[in-house]
């Protein structure tokens, strides 16, 4: 996968002269009317492009479209009742484009004027391009212009062009804005050509299509027969199959071109600073193939065929390879440690928060503390093929409901390159494929770490058993694979995971927030409770299984012991928040909100009267991941414990003890609040399903004449 800047987008470094093109169907609303916002949006990015010192020429579409408009608008008011009965003629296209274009550049000199620019119309024909003395002065004319730091808008002059109809005749040296903007860039010597469509770039079908797929950079001989045109633009000439002629015909002579979306803010930017969005043209994208240009489809098909080649293995050689990478991260410890501390240094330097730079630190002790991990989880019982149950459905005919690896998983993760250890190791185990995206700031401690590891994996599972996506940009579309990727977990911000959920079809495994609490019921033993209160905040703040709220029994208030909780939290540098009963009582700050995740060392304290009210402060204020109860109180205790419905409750223990690690899973993938396949921690077990195996001999249904069930359950007991 490509870098957030690509590697293949070099190109974009020395760029000077930009011709962009904007389409009728970005230009105008479905309504035919001029779409303001979008733009207002184009008019800013080109203003900003002219302030940074590029040259840029606008070709523009829609006058057309926008004259089209306005003369219905005039026929209809000038139309007696009778008239209207009659059929309507079409419009003269012509006329359309006369009117178009008058409407069209008044709206761009009032945007440009706005923004202290001054633009310039310039309308040509087709015929006027075989007059060489007309191409000098051209030339001329724009460099005159772009010195003066002005922009030059083209569009074909439709009202005095000799061709029978703006949208019927595609003869001539260009045929439509698409191939005036291309012949433009060529003649005007640009540097790139960007085309601003209505959807994200060049697909393998139809957009429309859920199989269709975003070509990032389109290679000739090899896209040609592989892309399915949908309909043309449902107001410009030729929609897309007219911006890849095109564009196929610039980069050919030599001028990159970019077709992305022109309804995405900031595109235009986004493609001078080399982000990979949309499709690029280019004459030289053939020697690009094998420089990592892999997509994310063939990523996760790799993965796949890959996890089937690691599940063939024997379980003592699934083993062996994670006892190989074991080794292999301590014996490259010191490098690993060498790419985290530049990671490190870059996210102090970029001003990150602390509580993310204290995830992103592999500490000492580290690498070999995962390298213990792993091996205690090569040596727990073989989870694949695990026969959970075995019935006689009848005489000789046996089946087993086995365990069997989910199959292609994409983890995404930010800040905690330990994560990508604890991930892949788990993967193995289970049987999985994966791909991993992890957050840019630890770039580089990730890179290392997948090198470490996919270099212990054996030739005969292949690397690509564990791919490492490193461009953001291919997220949505790996969200779309809901054909080759069959699990989707989110490790990270609430707004992460939310966007996840919100994206994708794929099965979202994950939490979104970590809203621990701890309760201190009056029966509670108060060395226990200040131990364990500490424990919960403060071993490791930004954990997502650190407490954030603290509740106390109201009783406690009365005799000091809620003050002395407080008192060894504030020792220890934490900043208390209260809420609503707290804050007025201790005339302590009030909370924002009591659903708030910290992930620092800050808490919130609220008073309740009994359990009952800590378990449903919990229940509307929390986020199903881990609550604990300190009390001496059995029946109290036992009653948090049945009623609390989040995936781990605790009596008497941190909430820091909800961990894969210390549940004795060896890692796990993340922690889960749902409520379907895995809750909790979700270790090997959790990256699982099931299958069925039926052993016969010759049972045939026919009808169920002949066959005489049985069902019994002959399932081996150890």
């Amino acid at each position: 996968m490509a870098d957030s800047v690509d590697s293949t987008r070099t190109f974009v470094n020395g760029v000077r002269r930009v011709v962009v093109k904007v389409g009728t169907a970005v230009v105008t609303r479905a309504d035919g009317r001029l779409a303001l916002g979008r733009l207002g949006a184009l008019c800013e990015q080109i203003q900003q492009l002219n302030s940074d010192g590029y040259e840029v020429i606008l070709v523009t579409s829609g006058a057309v479209g926008v004259g089209r408009q306005r003369l219905r608008y005039r026929r209809l008011i000038n139309s007696s009742f009778a008239d209207l009965q009659k059929p309507q003629t079409e419009l003269d296209g012509k006329a359309c484009a006369a009117v178009g274009q008058n409407g069209l550049m008044a709206l761009y000199d009032t945007l440009f004027s706005q923004l202290d620019v001054t633009s310039a119309q310039l309308l040509v024909t087709d015929n006027d391009f075989r007059d060489s003395e007309f191409r000098k002065q051209l030339n001329e004319r724009v460099k005159s212009l772009l010195d003066l730091k002005v922009v030059p808008i083209f569009n074909e002059n439709d009202a005095i062009s000799t061709r029978r109809a703006p949208y019927e005749d595609s003869s001539g040296i260009f045929w439509d804005n698409d191939s005036l903007a291309a012949l433009l860039a060529l003649e005007l010597k640009a540097d790139i050509l960007v085309l601003l469509s209505d959807v994200d770039g060049l697909y393998s079908g139809p957009p429309s299509d859920p199989h269709s797929k975003l070509i990032h950079t389109y290679i000739k001989g090899h896209h040609d027969g592989a892309i399915t045109f949908g309909d043309k633009s449902r107001v410009g000439r030729g929609g897309m199959t007219a911006k890849v002629k095109a564009a196929v015909y610039a980069a050919h002579a030599g001028i990159p071109v970019v077709i992305t979306s022109g309804f995405a803010p900031g595109n235009i930017i986004k493609v001078l600073q080399g982000n990979r969005i949309g499709t690029l043209f280019h004459k030289d994208a053939h020697t690009w193939s094998s420089d990592g240009e892999v997509g994310a489809r063939e990523m996760a098909i790799a993965a796949r065929d890959s996890s089937r080649k690691l599940q063939a293995l024997a379980p003592e050689d699934r083993r062996k390879i994670l006892l190989d990478i074991a080794d292999a991260l301590e014996t490259n410890e010191k490098l690993i440690k060498t790419e985290n501390d530049a990671d490190i240094a870059a996210a102090q330097q970029a001003g990150y928060e602390s509580s993310l730079i204290s995830r992103l630190a592999l500490k000492t002790g580290k690498i070999s503390s995962l390298a213990k991990s792993i091996r205690t989880l090569a040596n727990l019982d073989e989870p694949i093929g695990h026969i959970l149950k075995r019935t006689e459905i009848s005489d000789r005919f046996i089946l087993e409901k086995t365990s069997s690896p989910l199959g292609v998983l994409l983890i995404i993760f930010e800040s905690r390159p330990d994560a990508l250890v604890q991930i892949a190791s788990l993967a193995i185990r289970s049987g999985n494929g994966l791909l991993l995206k992890g957050g840019k700031e630890a770039k580089r401690s990730n890179a290392i770490l997948h090198k470490v590891i996919t270099s212990a994996i054996p030739e005969t599972v292949g690397s690509r058993l564990i791919g490492l996506v490193t461009s953001r940009d291919e997220i949505p579309e790996l969200l779309k694979l809901d054909d080759v990727i069959d699990l989707v977990i989110p490790r990270g911000s609430n707004s992460l995971v939310s966007q996840i959920k919100e994206s994708t079809k794929i099965p979202v495994l994950g939490h979104a927030d970590g809203i621990c609490h701890v309760y201190v019921d009056k029966s509670a033993n108060l060395d226990m409770a200040k131990r364990i209160v500490l424990d919960s905040k403060t071993d490791y703040p930004a954990a997502c299984n650190a407490m954030e709220t603290l509740l106390v029994h109201k009783d406690l208030t009365q005799n000091g012991e809620l003050n002395e909780l407080i008192v060894e939290l504030q020792i220890k540098g934490v900043t208390i928040y209260g809420g609503p009963k707290a804050s007025s009582l201790l005339n302590i700050p009030q909370a924002s909100s009591l659903h708030h995740e910290y992930s620092s060392l800050a808490c919130t304290v609220e008073i309740v009267d009994n359990v009952y009210g800590a378990i449903d402060h919990i229940h509307q204020h929390g986020s199903a991941h881990t609550d604990s109860i300190i009390a001496e109180d059995p029946e109290v205790a036992e009653v948090f414990l049945c009623q609390v419905d989040s995936a781990a409750v605790f009596h008497n223990a941190s909430t820091r003890f909800c961990d894969g690690a210390r549940f004795g899973l060896g890692a796990e993938v993340g922690i889960s609040t749902g409520r379907i396949h895995a809750r909790g921690p979700v270790g090997v077990e959790g990256l699982l399903t099931t299958r069925w195996i039926a052993r016969g001999s010759g049972q045939i249904v026919d009808g169920d004449k002949g066959v005489v069930y049985t069902h019994k359950d002959v399932t081996f007991r150890g």
